[in-house]
């Protein structure tokens, strides 16, 4: 390689350099290395030295015709960029002549022509942050950017945004930037580098220049890299990247994708009407509703929406989550599991050796209320069971009767309940079979039946509100155990629909000074519920003045804790809205400040993904503190909550926590495995899952049961066979303590959760929509684990039915434009993320192919394997509509 001048002089190309004793080895290489030129290389090096010279000469004609000479050679070097360009490396020598001889140029077309070319030649050859390239370019001829070839454009879009950075840490202008910048997205956006072109945007802060720039050929990859990558971005360029996505997807007619970031921007007043209304295929509306009832939004269509009257209800229908109890049905015929299972179907006492088989003796009515869960869970949605709805016998005495009554006291507000479970979401038949119970003379069977009232119409919403007129009558009783199975059961059954009259009920227990503790926290978690990340301030005062009003004896009690959490659900997921609340917190008791301000903090940012957060979190979790204290448990609730929103985040928090298990406090261990249950709900990864296996067997009893009731949540509709035998063992070992075994059940209930078609996870739409009641749903039933045995163990166990709230069927169910269920082959493998990737890459990998209706796992994705059909919706899951595609001819 000849020898590197110094910047100012440069080495004349003629002169060869004087020998130098010293380096009498380098001398003889770059001999060698000029002998290894070919001719033509070597052609080349002495026709550009020879264009360097000309380029100095003082006639312009000379001067120019040099200058173009040099310019076609760099030129058609640059068009493919494997390695440095032969003309780039020949000329790096005369960089600094060139450079010196430019500031002496007077102005003129030739000073501009050379300005280019140094412009280029800065590529390789600028010193670290200089920002040369950028320099000259500014002051060379406005020619086409792109002939220079493609990494001289990505070179200087990073100059750009440097230089922007800099302008504006000076208060300078940033004006004469823009028009590169837009020359360089125009570039990149045709040159399928739109991740380039997004990127420079975001630097320099002008990410509205996208959307003219946007074609229909590009438009999907390009709003795809913008909703990944808001994943990462501080607020707000998070949501300007989604906004802009939004209006990209508008512009193309994408309208089922902008629906989805219109859900996940939670802008519910203009968005979700501009969508509908931007269309008049009224089968697509129709899928629209199928997605918004999903994601659980209680939205009414009026007519703006859809005029026609018919239209107009099947729409209502649809978002009222009427159809879900038939689909689900369909796809339990279809997988052949409608026969009821009872517990001891799950538990499969044969299956263990020795001492677990002989246990049933032990505590039977707690043994019977353990059933009753697991009755529940696993025939969940089903309308069918062998404990609560078998068929009377002969004699007139119905089977339900006999179970009930094989449960004492709460028991049987439990076993009452379950019936709503069994019969999820068909709200017509589950009234009519719950009435009976209201009318029963002991009380938990009329609480139950009020709680089972409000399960059955999770999610499910009616013209006449049967819930409301049913549970409402039951508010004025005396009885704590009553008023509180009315007013769970409300907060279940209108959970996210921010309906004023449950509120002024519910308000009306939270101001009444002669309301029981237990009832007024009840009250609060139904307001929490229903009001989910709403930020309503009148309630949050509401709840406030609760918290202040407490005595210190109240404030020990452990059911206390739950009322930190209904204050936190109003902000669920709404990041800084909760600051002047989080502000107030402070001023209360110090026995629940600190509980109050992280769990405040924790709920707020749930699925937010926001790093500070978790390190402030983990932060609290590393202090040493008294006795008593217990606020650092939802510190690691809250932990996983925030990072669960993106895969990244939740590997780390699992490292994380896997710390914490070493080196932490023992109320911190307690919640460990509860926050490892949530980051993978539904999902059981074999590393937690071992992690949770060890921990199962732990000394203390609180760590072990938090653990048993995670391998649960963790197989959560799975039918994980590890995990079911995992929970066997783990019974056979806990034979004597009641309580553990009590949560092993729970754990088996959950894991053959609708004997295998729930879901649990508060992710859908391919991970990327996060329903906000389903969360409600479980950061609730886990705050109450962080005290197992004085909430779940005691007598509020039929907290554990808020979990209604999360279970979905994961399905994959197709239906023609009538709704009526049509099974075409799919492909179902495990989903690849090919965000930023070139070409077309394939979506799935280790794909089967079956045909609908089909079950999908977590982390898969569908997609169709015929062509005869268009499916209404990019995402495929759920209920999807499929529209036979004109162009599909049968061969």
């Amino acid at each position: 390689m000849p020898p590197r001048e110094d910047p100012n002089g440069g080495a004349s190309p003629s002169e060869p350099a004087p020998p130098q004793p010293a380096k009498a080895k380098g001398k003889k290489k770059d001999e060698n290395k000029d002998d290894d030129l070919s001719e033509e290389d070597q052609a080349l090096k002495e026709q550009l030295e020879l264009y360097v010279v000309r380029a100095q000469d003082p006639d312009p004609g000379v001067q120019k015709l040099a200058l173009e000479s040099m310019r076609q050679e760099i030129r058609s070097a640059t068009s493919s960029m494997t390695s440095v360009p032969k003309p780039l490396k020949f000329l790096r020598p005369h960089y600094g002549t060139l450079k010196a001889y430019f500031e002496t140029m007077p102005e003129s077309e030739l000073k501009k022509y050379m300005a280019d070319i140094l412009s280029v030649l800065a590529l390789t050859m600028s010193a670290e942050g200089e920002r040369e390239s950028l320099k000259y370019r500014m002051i060379g001829s406005e020619g086409d950017i792109g002939s220079w070839g493609h990494e001289y454009v990505r070179n200087l879009a990073g100059e750009i945004a440097q230089e922007f950075q800099k302008r504006q840490d000076d208060g300078m202008t940033t004006d004469s930037l823009k028009e590169l910048v837009e020359q360089i997205v125009s570039f990149h956006m045709k040159h399928n580098a739109e991740p380039e072109a997004v990127d420079l945007l975001m630097e320099v802060e002008k990410l509205d220049l996208l959307v003219k720039h946007v074609d229909s050929t590009n438009y999907k990859r390009t709003c795809l890299y913008l909703t990944s990558s808001s994943k990462y971005l501080p607020a707000p360029d998070d949501m300007l990247a989604l906004k802009i996505a939004f209006e990209i997807y508008m512009k193309f007619g994408d309208f089922a994708n902008a629906l989805r970031i219109a859900l996940l921007l939670d802008d519910k007043s203009l968005e979700l009407k501009q969508i509908f209304t931007a269309t008049d295929d009224f089968h697509l509306k129709k899928q629209f509703a199928f997605i918004i009832a999903r994601h659980g939004l209680s939205t009414d269509i009026d007519d703006d929406i859809a005029a026609d009257e018919n239209e107009k209800e099947a729409l209502q229908d649809i978002i009222s989550n009427i159809k879900l109890s038939e689909g689900y049905l369909t796809l339990a015929r279809d997988i052949e599991v409608m026969e009821p299972k009872s517990p001891e179907d799950i538990y499969k006492v044969h299956l263990i050796d020795g001492r677990g088989a002989t246990s049933s003796s032990l505590d039977s009515a707690r043994q019977n209320l353990a059933a009753t869960f697991v009755n529940a869970f696993v025939n969940a949605g089903f309308g069918q069971d062998k404990l609560m709805t078998a068929p009377s016998d002969s004699s007139g005495s119905g089977s339900s009767g006999n179970w009930l009554f094989k449960n004492k006291e709460h028991g049987k507000a439990s076993a009452a309940a379950s019936l709503g479970m069994i019969l999820l979401w068909d709200s017509d038949s589950g009234l009519a079979q719950l009435d009976k119970y209201l009318h029963s003379n002991d009380i938990h069977v009329v609480a139950g039946a009020l709680l089972g009232i409000g399960i059955v119409s999770c999610g499910v919403k009616s013209d006449c509100d049967p819930a409301f007129a049913l549970i409402s009558e039951y508010f004025s009783r005396d009885e704590s155990i009553i008023r509180i199975g009315a007013i769970l059961g409300l907060g279940i059954a209108y959970a996210g629909s921010q309906k004023e009259e449950v509120r002024e009920n519910l308000t009306a227990f939270l101001s009444d000074s002669q309301v029981p503790l237990e009832v007024l926290v009840f009250a609060a978690i139904s307001l929490g519920l229903v009001f989910v990340g709403s930020c309503n301030e009148e309630i949050a005062q509401t709840i406030i003045c609760v918290l202040m009003e407490r005595s210190e004896p109240e404030l020990a009690e452990p059911i206390i804790r739950l009322l930190p959490v209904a204050l936190g659900l109003l902000y669920l997921g709404k990041q800084e809205s909760v600051e002047a609340t989080a502000e107030v917190s402070k001023t209360f008791d110090e026995k629940i400040r600190n509980y109050c301000d992280v769990t405040l903090m924790s709920l707020a940012y749930a699925g937010t993904g926001n790093v500070l957060k978790v390190q402030k979190l983990l932060g609290i979790c590393s202090e040493h503190l008294e006795k008593g204290e217990t606020h650092q448990g939802p510190a690691v609730l809250g932990i996983s909550l925030i990072s669960m929103a993106e895969e990244l985040g939740a590997e780390m928090a699992v490292r994380s926590l896997e710390r914490l298990l070493q080196y932490g406090e023992q109320n911190i261990r307690r919640a460990v495995p509860l926050a490892l249950g949530l980051l993978c709900i539904s999902n059981p990864k074999v590393n937690v899952m071992d992690t949770m296996s060890r921990l199962s067997h732990d000394a203390d009893a609180e760590v072990s049961m938090a653990a048993i009731i995670s391998l649960g949540l963790i197989g959560a509709g799975t039918n994980n066979a590890r995990i079911a035998g995992m929970l066997r063992n783990l019974s056979s070992y806990y034979y004597k303590e009641a309580g553990h075994l009590f949560c092993v059940r729970i754990a088996q209930g959950l894991v053959h959760l609708g004997k295998g078609l729930l879901t649990l996870s508060p992710y859908h739409s391919d991970r990327f929509l996060l329903s906000p009641i389903a969360l409600a749903g479980l950061v609730t039933v886990l705050h109450a684990c962080l005290d197992m045995k004085s909430i779940i163990l005691g007598k509020y166990h039929y907290m554990l039915y808020i979990l209604a709230l999360a279970m979905q069927p994961r399905m994959l169910l197709t239906v023609d434009e009538d709704l009526k269920p049509l099974s075409v082959p799919v492909r179902v493998g495990q989903a690849v993320d090919i965000v930023g990737q070139a070409g077309r890459p394939k979506t799935i990998t280790g794909f089967q192919t079956h045909s609908t209706p089909v079950l999908l796992a977590a982390g898969e994705r569908a997609e169709l394997a015929t062509e005869k059909y268009l499916p209404l919706t990019p995402v495929l899951e759920g209920f999807v509509i499929l529209r036979n595609n004109p162009e599909y001819h049968e061969d």
